[in-house]
């Protein structure tokens, strides 16, 4: 197993492309700690990822937008496993509206959440990871980081913020032998994409030269190899996974 008792933490990990890691990380040996806002949700992941995989894990409630509660998410993994090798930044919303309507809470809220919750759990799990000399951050950006949306301002400048913050987090820590790296998927068959109707639908696979939405596990897959040995020259970059969109 490329992970064995590798402890991984995974924000927005109850659902979604964030359980979709999960699972992929604890089977190949990790003992993923599922970070969410919603409790339960984390909880019932967790307890399933330990009868499914037989790996411990552990499910947190955290607002990655307190730098507090990042603190906290650092100090109860560290007190019950004694380290933190991974980092899946992978929480995140969407507020969308056009640039001129788009209310200042939607704005603010899009930035706390997506690119200071980024910040705050960096910075956290950095000084377990700077302690260890090792570790690996894997941050979930997007391809509309790099060439934006009508309608998603806010999105597009935290998931842009997202990649430089990469960059630097690469920089600064590369000395302590960690990565850091940034994924940007384009459209991803998850809960948003299944609720456009099938013009929509058309009009978007039409953009895509693969013809298909990615699948969570394609994500998953790419989070693994970061997070793995496999990539331990690789830092500091953003690698793409949106069926040649952006080509």
């Amino acid at each position: 197993m490329k992970l064995e008792n590798k402890v991984a933490i995974i924000t927005g990990g109850a659902r979604g492309i964030g359980r979709a890691i999960a699972e992929m990380l604890a089977g190949e040996g990790a003992n993923p700690v599922v970070v969410d806002v919603d409790i339960n949700e984390a909880e019932n992941t967790a307890k399933e990822l330990r009868s499914g995989t037989g790996r411990d894990s552990m499910a947190m409630q955290i607002d990655v937008s307190s730098a507090a509660d990042a603190e906290r998410m650092a100090k109860e993994v560290t007190d019950k496993y004694g380290r933190i090798d991974i980092l899946v930044n992978n929480a995140g919303i969407t507020r969308d509206a056009l640039l001129v309507r788009m209310k200042e809470d939607a704005w603010d809220k899009v930035l706390a959440i997506n690119l200071k919750g980024v910040f705050n759990c960096t910075q956290a799990a950095a000084k377990v990871m700077m302690k260890q000399h090792s570790g690996k951050i894997v941050n979930m950006a997007s391809i509309i980081g790099i060439i934006g949306n009508v309608g998603q301002a806010n999105y597009a400048a935290s998931k842009g913020g997202v990649i430089a913050l990469t960059k630097t987090s690469a920089k600064e820590l590369s000395a302590w032998n960690i990565n850091v790296n940034a994924i940007a998927p384009g459209f991803i068959d998850t809960k948003m994409t299944q609720a456009l109707d099938e013009k929509q639908r058309q009009e978007l696979l039409g953009l895509i030269p693969l013809k298909k939405l990615g699948m969570p596990q394609d994500v998953a897959r790419l989070v693994l190899f970061l997070a793995s040995g496999d990539s331990d020259y690789i830092t500091g970059q953003v690698i793409r996974i949106d069926g040649g969109m952006a080509m």
